[in-house]
């Protein structure tokens, strides 16, 4: 697969399950690539009614016929639970540039994918293994505890979780009848697939235990192009403590250059072990600054969209731009990069951690300060139902209420930019005073001290 010249008109782009950043930042490209949508929100009813009867050959089969009348020429999906399977099989079924099916297959089934990494890069590999019960079934006896438990199959953390006992391990796989429902909905689409195409992973229908990890949590971001491997950056993830629970991402990281080539070396055995050549990927990772030990989490076969708006910030860069190029065999370094607006950009996640205490709604006039204020902030909000709440403290551990994108000259600048639009919001900021409190510090009544000049100047 040879690089081409961008023309004027590129041809025409299936994007799908495209949800959260994917609208906003594929419309900023609409008019240099135009795209048609399919697919489904698993998140949102009536939208998400459509899991009871998904089956992605069949699926494929419509996308296929959806493309053909629309004109287009290439598939993308930043979405991990259906959309990047989908769209490889899709880029196959059209003969269309695209990472390949069993790429997918082993980076997702995250058991296999150990498997893989054991074999090629077993220094970045813990211990692992199936837990070999069907849910609410009776916890085997002789495991070692804590330890980490995760699905087979599964995205955005669900039912991920460090458990300390016997108990808590045996609480965490007990399920209601609708739960598991939606559970086996979630992973017997991929199961059809992988039965066919790679059989010899095994069952996704099952949990795996992990040992437990120490260190800080990065995401390498990077992507093939004609099997050559290239860099995109490193983000770093600061966790809520005591908790598993992402509460920023910041970029760029400070992880020295030396353990950043090493996370590449790393990524590029594994990639290539799995036959993965052409696309956008990220690998999470641990890195334990006293040890030295660099551990892997998973390897995700798409790109990370949350992250598209920060290295936007930072670097120029627009990865959904980046994506586009791919699934027409065109080579991403060819993409004109924007001009920076910011030194470091962080995304700020705000959760509740109380299952009794339901966060306030942000005021009109708040959201009007915040966007006359930070006029290049981003916001997403996610009210829910208490019932949808109560299924997100399961299955996550917390409730995920709110996001908010910001840039700054410094380190310094942006968490002060942060306390005031977190104050603005009504909403504490995620970031830890020295007793291990979040900090709700700012004074919103008071205007922020900047000038326009900085302000265009930082993002």
């Amino acid at each position: 697969m040879s690089s081409r010249p961008l023309s004027n008109k590129p041809r025409q782009t299936l994007a799908l399950f495209s949800y959260d950043w994917d609208p906003i930042e594929f419309e900023k490209i609409r008019r240099q690539w135009p795209h048609v949508h399919a697919g489904f929100d698993l998140f949102s009813f009536p939208s998400s009614a459509r899991l009871a009867w998904f089956d992605m050959d069949r699926f494929c089969s419509l996308a296929a016929l959806k493309a053909r009348v629309h004109g287009a020429r290439g598939v993308v999906s930043n979405h991990d639970q259906f959309g990047a399977l989908c769209a490889a099989l899709l880029a196959e079924r059209m003969q269309w540039p695209g990472t390949s099916v069993e790429a997918v297959l082993a980076c997702q089934h995250k058991l296999y994918a150990r498997e893989v990494l054991q074999r090629v890069a077993p220094e970045a590999n813990v211990p692992f293994s199936r837990l070999d019960m069907n849910y609410g079934d009776q916890i085997p006896e002789g495991l070692c505890y804590p330890t980490f438990v995760k699905p087979v199959k599964a995205a955005f953390s669900v039912l991920a979780k460090r458990v300390h006992s016997r108990q808590e391990l045996a609480e965490h796989t007990r399920f209601g009848p609708w739960e598991l429902w939606v559970i086996r909905h979630l992973v017997e689409p991929f199961e059809k697939i992988l039965r066919r195409r790679l059989p010899a992973a095994g069952s996704a229908h099952s949990l795996m235990l992990e040992a437990p990890q120490r260190g800080r949590q990065y995401c390498l971001d990077g992507y093939f192009f004609d099997g050559n491997y290239r860099r995109l950056g490193v983000v770093e993830a600061i966790m809520y403590p005591g908790s598993d629970a992402f509460m920023r991402f910041d970029y760029p990281s400070h992880l020295p250059e030396a353990v950043q080539r090493q996370a590449e070396r790393v990524a590029i055995r594994f990639m290539r072990a799995i036959g993965f050549t052409h696309g956008l990927f990220n690998m999470e990772f641990m890195h334990d600054a006293r040890s030295g030990e660099l551990k892997v989490i998973e390897f995700n076969p798409r790109l990370a969209a949350q992250f598209t708006d920060l290295y936007e910030r930072v670097d120029g860069l627009n990865l959904h731009a980046m994506a586009m190029a791919l699934s027409h065999g065109i080579d991403p370094e060819t993409i004109a990069r924007a001009e920076p607006s910011a030194n470091c950009a962080s995304s700020f996640v705000y959760r509740s951690f109380d299952r009794k205490v339901t966060p306030p709604r942000p005021t009109s006039s708040g959201l009007r300060t915040l966007q006359k204020t930070f006029p290049n902030s981003l916001l997403f909000q996610f009210p829910k139902l208490p019932g949808q709440i109560q299924r997100d403290f399961k299955w996550l551990g917390s409730y995920r209420y709110g996001i908010l994108h910001l840039g700054g000259a410094d380190p310094g600048d942006l968490q002060r930019r942060c306390e005031y639009a977190s104050a603005l919001l009504g909403w504490p900021a995620p970031y830890v005073d020295d007793i291990g409190g979040l900090r709700d510090l700012s004074d919103a009544s008071q205007p922020w001290p900047t000038d326009a000049a900085a302000e265009n100047a930082t993002g």
